[in-house]
């Protein structure tokens, strides 16, 4: 089910207030215009009209991959949808989306009791400008891009299908998935505790970072960014 409004603070925190009442999975909240947007970390994420925002809510189960994995699943399935539009589209570590390395999509996922609330923000129309990290919009890059509602409609559908296979085939095909899309292997990244070359992800879908003596450092959170 997907519900539409025209304004809210955040779908993130409307979502989170559904699921403490007992919302079911499945739910979608899209907004037009988000007055309190946000990113990681306590980021503002600015929210003009003509841009995606929109959460879901995943409930978790017994049995199911540990819960920070599904941050690759909520990346492919973007990706996924983006494809289209965005062909050369990559995913950063572990769920924003780049196009030549500008922004052009992140992620939020927050724990709520056993639920966690996925929102994504898609930049269609709009781009910030003057971040100390490029962003960029499919309509910047293409000329045309898809109203947001529509975008909306078929991540719904495929992110259902990868939540399906998250839980029923493990973490293997998630994670294969993403590293097909992700940045090639080599790639030199920056995180707060210095630069590596990108060596894949765990079993648990941590980031494998190579340092320059040949260890392997991993990478469980943080901002990492190409180099």
């Amino acid at each position: 089910m997907i519900r539409t409004v025209a304004e809210t603070g955040s779908t993130n925190d409307d979502l989170a207030a559904l699921a403490r009442e007992g919302a079911a999975e499945g739910i979608w909240l899209r907004a037009e215009r988000q007055t309190g947007g946000k990113g990681r970390q306590g980021r503002t994420w600015l929210s003009p009209p003509g841009n995606l925002y929109a959460s879901t809510i995943v409930r978790l189960r017994p049995g199911d991959p540990p819960a920070p994995t599904l941050a690759l699943v909520t990346a492919v399935a973007l990706h996924e949808v983006l494809a289209p539009f965005a062909p050369d589209a990559t995913i950063k570590w572990p769920n924003d989306l780049l196009i030549r390395g500008a922004k052009v999509a992140g992620i939020l996922l927050e724990r709520v009791d056993d639920a966690v609330i996925a929102g994504f923000g898609v930049n269609i129309a709009h781009h910030p400008e003057g971040l100390p990290r490029p962003a960029t919009s499919l309509s910047a890059l293409a000329g045309t891009a898809p109203a947001p509602a529509a975008l909306l409609e078929n991540l719904a559908r495929n992110f259902s299908r990868w939540l399906v296979r998250w839980r029923q085939e493990d973490l293997a095909r998630v994670r294969a998935a993403w590293l097909t899309a992700a940045h090639a292997l080599g790639t030199v990244l920056s995180t707060p505790e210095g630069e590596g070359l990108f060596d894949g992800l765990d079993e648990s879908g941590a980031l494998r970072l190579r340092l320059a003596d040949g260890s392997i450092r991993l990478v469980h959170a943080g901002d990492v960014f190409p180099g």
